[in-house]
């Protein structure tokens, strides 16, 4: 089969950001006396061949997470990458080939999968908001800060291979004004007041809105982005017009592969999506003998 991949390059995470979440994972598996099962059956010199293949069609990321994976249990497994991270697979493709030390491979196994199924189903669940979208404008899809604690960065990176972009990653990167820090300010215009007098020059502001006159106000004082919460596509058309380019419209709230394409047509520039971090389905891969 010929390997499809969603976009031309997916950079791989730094080891170093992705080794301690994997370290900690396999910590937390090996527990207080390691593998009892598999140091109790498998002979120390016991070698293995084994794929890790689809179950199911989807989009592949975590790749290099998994890799990690055995590679910490014992650096002489080899793991041979068959499908990288942004490439489609359908049921029975190998993603993963491994040779090395059976006990390494085994103890591995769980964590490696973890990883590899759940990013792959967020890079998919991602995938399906894009192509649904895709027809009916230009917005890109974007992930939001609702992820799994501790996976944030492995997450954001399954969101680019399943071809979305992503947002803020932590309250550092960007200002956000919601409509909580907006009723603590008293209005609009005191938030992003308050908020310009604090942010550098390079940090960008955005703010929630959730009516036409609410944007107005936005707009009256100049914001960087406008998040539109929970606007029905009518009210998201007049709110594009409104923006005419003065800032980016992102659309919120309840995006749904049904929903996405109205959303798309209205004109936003951006659609963001909670779920396709916190509650996608895992793809079902699996690790076989070969």
């Amino acid at each position: 089969m010929t390997q499809s991949v969603l976009t031309a390059e997916i950079l791989p995470l730094p080891r170093l950001l992705v080794e301690p979440v994997v370290r900690a994972a396999l910590v937390e598996d090996l527990g207080r006396a390691g593998d009892i099962t598999t140091d109790a059956i498998v002979p120390p010199g016991e070698r293995m061949r084994g794929v890790i293949a689809s179950r199911q069609a989807g989009v592949i990321s975590g790749t290099d997470a998994a890799s990690i994976a055995f590679a910490l249990i014992d650096p002489t497994v080899t793991v041979t990458v068959e499908r990288g991270d942004g490439a489609r697979v359908s049921p029975g493709d190998v993603v993963l080939r491994l040779e090395g030390p059976a006990r390494a491979i085994l103890t591995a196994e769980r964590v490696a999968l973890n990883l590899l199924c759940r990013m792959s189903g967020v890079a998919t669940a991602t995938n399906g908001l894009v192509e649904a979208a895709r027809p009916h404008g230009k917005a890109s899809i974007v992930c939001t800060r609702k992820t799994t604690p501790g996976l944030r960065a492995l997450e954001k990176h399954a969101v680019r291979a399943g071809g979305g972009s992503n947002h803020r990653f932590g309250l550092d990167d960007a200002v956000l004004i919601k409509d909580n820090h907006v009723a603590v300010a008293g209005g609009i215009v005191p938030a992003i007041e308050r908020a310009r007098t604090r942010a550098g020059h390079l940090v960008k502001i955005e703010c929630e809105v959730d009516s036409l006159d609410q944007l107005e106000e936005a707009l009256s004082i100049g914001v960087d982005a406008v998040l539109l919460d929970n606007m029905g596509p009518d009210l998201l058309t007049r709110a594009v017009a409104m923006i005419d380019g003065r800032a980016l419209s992102e659309a919120s709230g309840r995006i749904t592969r049904e929903t996405v394409g109205a959303v798309a047509a209205s004109g936003v520039d951006l659609i963001s999506c909670g779920w396709i971090t916190h509650s996608a389905a895992i793809i079902d891969l699996g690790l076989d003998a070969a």
